[in-house]
């Protein structure tokens, strides 16, 4: 099955023309042809241990790169290490290192994303990665090359994330996984050329957009101090406002998100207010979220975010109104927590300079790439926050250790910029403020430093999975078990009061049998039973073996899951079946809420109770009552003082387990009787109800 399917990778790979852009003065065909038909083949610069697709592919980044292939072959030799140098990874390793070279090249020179053979060799890339090797590539009729078919060459996630992420605009290797699925979901999980272009037409329109925005005169003198872009904006269009509440009062106006904070300006008649700022980038323990808004301050509609920061004295409340759902508004708050989480690394992990930059570029490419995708067509909901790697950080198990991975990273390019090392060999992928210097970004404050400052290298290492990779790798496994139990989560949960309290209590039924049984032992139900239970605790006791019989108890636990699970492998997992009651009405239910809310009040009442009790006892507001109590605790402090604490532990074992022994039973009931008494007498402390009266800000 595999060579089937490296065997039609290759087919498609010709039949599409992907070889059309080798050489504009020469036709490709013939090229090919002269190539594998070449008597010396070392005057050709064909590369045996390379198959016909990689040695193409190769060819093009010779070019780009103004080589010839065999001396980016010496140039592999003596950059890379031994182990990627094995025969078993020569190939791919090889091809690895001469795209990585050719794409940080191709990536230096402006509007390469506009270029269609950009597009396109980044894409063949992919095609020729998983076929890299001679050994993979079967015998091909050169007649299929004057084939000329409509099928689109496809590429799998593995070549996908391998690639894509060497150009840091493209893909981020936390997300890539998600871009790919998100694209090739219509496609049955293989990623056409077609619909990669359309992503990077997209994304190439997104840039331009954020070119324009952050050129503009927009908030201009708020943002000349900090040089911040503007990624986004909203309520510009009368028939999409964006609405902020803030108390009772509302008003219409644009919304607009920037690398720094979110601000606000209220519409007027002809022109809009001076903006409100909402800061993301300084610490004011900010608080961004959903909520729900409605007239007069209901709660009806999820289209708002809710910001909240410790300079606000009450929330304020941005409304995204729409017809149906609530993408929108989703849309803005995964972008605005993006930026946030973003500042909050920057400022928990203390990276300062270009690698501030880095880590923001992120965030910012981030939100391109998924504005990009909000053009895309797709069999599956777009999901902003898998999207977003802060955001994706923050949900994934063990996004902690991502985070702390892409710090360490970060620190570690800058001791190597410090040092005068060289950090920009073909080994490594180019990094995010690489491709955004060559996209005509502005780098806030540090606009003007030097291009030899930049952070050259990326995420991606020739033939090795770098520790962020590692890092992912490990949170995708987990986050595989996670959804995979929060899904029998979902599954368990069932509606209607009555069959969940039939479902709790059908569990409950081991607890309730065990405490049946203790109660049996402890009424002397059958007194041959008690007293032996009461003569091995006791001795157990008194030697001190009470944490070994717990230990005991954890070990039995664990020797029964053990054998459970040795003795139902690979039979299906038996279900939990309950018997539910007959189906109540909804006056029925309505009913039995009521109830349960009555009960609910009468256990805070006595609850209440008990608490005024204690608290008009603790302070002496009944002397003679408070007299006895304090007695009391006096002679129990001198006890516990006095008696070592295993006869402490004793006693009270003895007490409690042989009140309502044949001996003892009505002695105890007298005594029962004697405290209830005692208690009853006892008043609460008084209580006075005041109303609190309702403030509500009219504007």
């Amino acid at each position: 099955m595999a060579t089937v399917n490296k065997t039609r990778n290759i087919m498609d790979f010709v039949r599409d023309g992907s070889m059309k852009w080798l050489n504009k003065n020469q036709n490709s065909h013939q090229e090919f042809e002269d190539m594998r038909r070449s008597p010396s083949a070392e005057d050709k610069n064909w590369i045996h241990e390379l198959s016909g697709v990689a040695n193409a592919v190769v060819r093009r980044c010779s070019k780009v790169l103004n080589v010839s292939p065999d001396q980016l072959r010496e140039n592999f030799e003596v950059e890379a290490s031994d182990v990627t140098k094995t025969p078993s990874r020569y190939a791919r390793n090889f091809l690895e290192y001469s795209c990585f070279r050719a794409l940080a090249r191709t990536t230096q020179v402006s509007g390469y994303m506009e270029d269609k053979r950009f597009r396109r060799l980044t894409f063949d890339m992919m095609l020729a990665w998983e076929v890299p090797d001679a050994a993979s590539q079967p015998s091909i009729d050169i007649s299929l090359l004057n084939q000329s078919e409509d099928e689109d060459a496809t590429v799998g996630i593995e070549a996908f994330c391998r690639i894509a992420p060497a150009v840091p605009i493209i893909a981020d290797v936390i997300i890539s996984n998600y871009i790919f699925e998100f694209l090739a979901a219509p496609t049955g999980s293989r990623l056409p050329f077609s619909t990669f272009e359309k992503y990077l037409i997209g994304l190439e329109r997104a840039i331009k957009k954020l070119k324009s925005q952050s050129e503009s005169a927009l908030l201009l003198s708020q943002r000349s101090g900090r040089g911040e872009r503007v990624l986004e904006l909203d309520g510009t269009v009368t028939t999409q406002p964006v609405l902020q509440h803030i108390g009772i009062s509302t008003w219409p106006g644009r919304l607009t998100l920037t690398d720094h904070a979110l601000y606000f300006e209220a519409l007027r008649v002809v022109s809009f207010d001076k903006p409100a700022v909402y800061e993301l980038a300084d610490d004011l323990k900010q608080v961004v979220k959903a909520e729900l808004t409605g007239p007069w301050g209901s709660r009806l509609f999820d289209k708002a975010v809710l910001y909240k920061s410790n300079t606000l004295s009450e929330p304020v409340i941005m409304e995204l109104p729409e017809l149906k759902g609530h993408a929108r508004r989703d849309y803005w708050l995964a972008i605005v927590r993006e930026i946030l989480y973003a500042h909050r690394f920057i400022r928990k992990f203390q990276i300062t300079g270009v690698e501030r930059d880095e880590a923001l570029l992120k965030a910012i490419f981030g939100i391109l790439r998924i504005q990009a995708l909000c053009n895309m067509s797709s069999i599956v909901p777009l999901c902003y926050e898998a999207g977003l790697m802060y955001n994706a950080c923050d949900q994934l198990p063990g996004g902690d250790r991502i985070l702390e991975t892409i710090a360490t990273m970060l620190t570690s390019k800058e001791n190597g910029r410090n040092n005068n090392t060289k950090s920009g060999d073909g080994m490594h992928s180019v990094s995010a403020t690489t491709v955004a210097s060559s996209l005509g970004f502005v780098f806030g404050t540090n606009s003007n430093m030097p291009k030899q400052s930049l952070i050259s290298v990326g995420e991606v290492t020739v033939g090795e999975m770098t520790p962020l990779e590692k890092a992912v790798e490990e949170s995708r496994s987990n986050y595989k078990m996670v959804a995979n139990a929060q899904a029998t989560v979902d599954g368990a949960k069932i509606e209607g009061l009555d069959t969940n309290l039939a479902v709790l209590k059908e569990l409950l039924i081991p607890l309730t049998d065990l405490g049946n049984c203790l109660l049996r032992l402890l009424y002397w139900e059958e007194p041959g039973i008690s007293l032996g239970f009461c003569l091995i605790f006791t001795f157990i006791i008194y030697c001190g073996w009470l944490a070994y019989v717990f230990a005991l108890l954890l070990i039995c636990f664990a020797i029964n899951m053990m054998l459970a699970r040795h003795f139902s492998d690979g039979k299906p997992i038996s279900e939990l079946k309950v018997t539910v009651p007959p189906g109540m009405n909804k006056m029925e239910q309505l009913l039995a809420v009521q109830n349960a809310i009555s009960q609910a009040e009468e256990l805070v009442q006595e609850g209440n109770v008990v608490l005024l009790k204690i608290y008009g006892l603790l302070l002496s507001i009944f002397p003679q009552a408070s007299n006895r109590f304090a007695a009391a605790l006096v002679a129990f402090a001198l006890f516990l003082t006095i008696i070592p604490f295993r006869y402490v532990l004793l006693l009270t074992f003895l007490e409690e387990f042989t009140k309502y022994s044949p001996m003892r039973k009505a002695q105890t009931e007298r005594f029962i009787r004697r405290m209830r008494e005692w208690w009853f007498s006892i008043p609460a402390a008084p209580v006075v109800v005041e109303r609190a009266q309702e403030d509500k800000k009219k504007k």
